[in-house]
């Protein structure tokens, strides 16, 4: 999947999409993807100026956003939100920095009805970077606040 279908498939929109291109898509079961890291990128202008590094909590919500990606082409279904339910055994490897490419790799766990358990890897240059259990949930995009 290009750009353009990542678009159309997540509700994720500048400056918060965070995923760049699909490179393998099986249905059901993993999903992998690419984040190009750039000095562009308007979290660097606060983490940190001098010395700018990607905020760890971005790389979880990439593998996140990946994981939707994996959901809404599991279920062809239209008019739904993938909601982030929670982050279990998260743990930073190595830090991430602009001219970096992040090769991520999320492999469902487990899904019960509407509620997803993805393991989540983050690689820069083959090296283990990040890595985390996350959940989700599907649900209707007329949720009630």
């Amino acid at each position: 999947m290009d750009i353009r279908e990542i678009l159309k498939t997540l509700p994720h929109k500048y400056p918060f999409l965070l995923i760049d291109k699909i490179l393998e898509l099986e249905p059901g079961k993993r999903v992998v993807g690419i984040k190009n890291v750039t000095i562009n990128e308007p979290f660097f202008q606060g983490h940190f100026p001098e010395y700018p590094i990607m905020p760890g909590v971005l790389i979880i919500e990439a593998m996140a956003q990946l994981g939707g990606v994996l959901a809404f082409k599991s279920n062809d279904e239209k008019d739904k939100l993938v909601y982030f339910l929670g982050i279990d055994k998260a743990k930073f490897r190595k830090p991430v920095f602009p001219g970096d490419q992040i090769r991520l790799e999320v492999d469902l766990i487990q899904q019960r009805v509407n509620v997803w358990k993805l393991k989540g890897s983050a690689f820069v240059e083959d090296k283990l970077v990040c890595e985390a259990e996350l959940m989700a949930m599907i649900t209707d995009k007329t949720l009630e606040k």
